[in-house]
């Protein structure tokens, strides 16, 4: 048995734990830059404001209609949903963080002890009492199905928050209510087919031939719907496989025209990159970096990328940086006004298990994991910051966040203060 807990309007609701006064008025989390709004609260939705609305484009209908705007804060969403997770964790003997709001639990056994909808009571008054999120909750023997009942929570307000789908009844009546569309890895065009099938349904798709089903789609489908009809296919995944990419890429707050400027935003992102990259515990041979113009106006456009290949598997930032700068020296034009850059890391090996060339002339640096262990150690600690000369300290390329809340719960300067 399955549970999947997800908090309700996640950014959205971060925003408001610490400002009760806006509790109930209509919220937007806007992108990158400021650019388009990416999470809303009810209030919101209800305006028919959408997902992607540009800000400049919306701006005036949003002072006029009392919208508040807010930009990503992913230093306060990162450490709440930290929390979130920790308490969802504590009460479940298994756990699988899907997404920064989302976390499938093993509850097996739990039914025995009480009814499933008292726990999932009990799941949200302990994360509502502790962190001040809402949470819904649904339970069902499949991951798809809790999914589903967890979606039900969301959607309809007479449930309280929790569906419990052990019944198969329960589960029939609701798959018959929720469209083929709704559906937790059935996309777009999935959908499309699907419909033309006549499938337009949970509840259809459910009943649909497994054969018809596994010659017209791949195994994923033929999965999804063993799952619908309450056979577990896919298993709780404790410790998630680690990537077999990592990308940091960012718009820059404003044009960036010269070369110092774009190495100093492209070190930062190797940086981060090789961060997440030691954070997974894997090492890298790949390195790319790519940069853009502006999409839209009358100025020159130029977009490019270049790859660089280490001769050892490595983690070492500098490493990394060193292979990035020699990558942007080789796409980099004059006479542009850059919009975006990122760095992509690939070809990874996991640390201890890469065999070196015999033949190479280049070796690992002496201590580098060492050294490296030691800088995360710190930036970590959150007693002091290490980095690289190459970031700059002056960094005019940085990111728009003109509208960003205090790091209530991680900068000991901006913590809540009661007069």
């Amino acid at each position: 048995m399955f549970a999947l807990a997800d908090a309700n309007n996640f950014y959205a609701s971060c925003e408001t734990v610490f400002r009760p006064d806006l509790r109930g008025k209509p919220i937007c989390v806007v992108s990158n830059n400021d650019g388009c709004v990416i999470a809303r609260s009810a209030e919101a939705k209800r305006m028919g404001i959408k997902m992607g609305a540009p800000l400049f484009k919306n701006e005036r209908y949003f002072r006029e209609n009392g919208v508040h705007i807010f930009s990503s804060n992913y230093a306060l969403y990162g450490d709440m949903s930290a929390r979130m997770m920790a308490i969802l964790g504590e009460m479940a003997p298994g756990q699988e963080i899907y997404s920064i709001d989302e976390s499938f639990l093993d509850v097996s056994g739990i039914s025995s002890y009480m009814p499933l909808e008292d726990f999932g009571l009990q799941m949200r008054n302990r994360v509502k009492k502790e962190i001040g999120l809402t949470i819904g909750v649904g339970f069902g023997p499949s991951k798809t199905l809790a999914k589903l009942a967890n979606f039900a929570a969301k959607k309809w307000t007479r449930t309280g928050g929790i569906v419990d789908l052990t019944s198969p009844e329960r589960q029939r009546k609701l798959l018959a209510l929720v469209s083929v569309d709704d559906i937790w890895g059935i996309g777009g065009r999935l959908s499309k087919r699907l419909h033309t099938m006549g499938i337009s349904t949970a509840l259809q798709l459910a009943d649909s031939n497994i054969s018809m089903i596994r010659k017209s789609f791949d195994v994923i489908v033929e999965r999804t719907v063993r799952e619908l009809n309450g056979e577990s296919c896919l298993a709780l995944e404790d410790a998630p496989p680690p990537k077999q990419q990592i990308v940091v890429s960012r718009s820059f707050g404003q044009r960036v025209t010269s070369i110092e400027d774009l190495q100093q935003a492209v070190v930062t992102y190797a940086t981060r990159a090789s961060e997440k990259l030691r954070e997974q515990g894997s090492k890298c041979q790949h390195v790319s970096v790519s940069v853009n113009t502006g999409r839209y106006g009358n100025e020159p456009q130029y977009a490019n990328s270049a790859a660089m290949t280490c001769e050892y598997p490595t983690s070492d930032t500098r490493d990394i940086i060193g292979l990035a700068l020699r990558a942007l020296d080789a796409i980099w034009r004059d006479g542009y006004r850059y919009a975006k850059a990122g760095v992509t890391l690939g070809d990874f090996y996991q640390s201890g298990v890469a065999q070196l060339d015999m033949f190479s002339q280049q070796l690992p640096r002496a201590n580098a994991d060492a050294l490296m262990s030691a800088v995360d150690q710190i930036n970590r600690s959150g007693l002091g910051k290490v980095w690289f000369a190459g970031q700059g300290t002056d960094n005019v390329w940085k990111m728009k966040r003109e509208m960003l809340s205090p790091r209530y719960t991680t900068c000991l300067s901006e913590t809540l203060r009661v007069k």
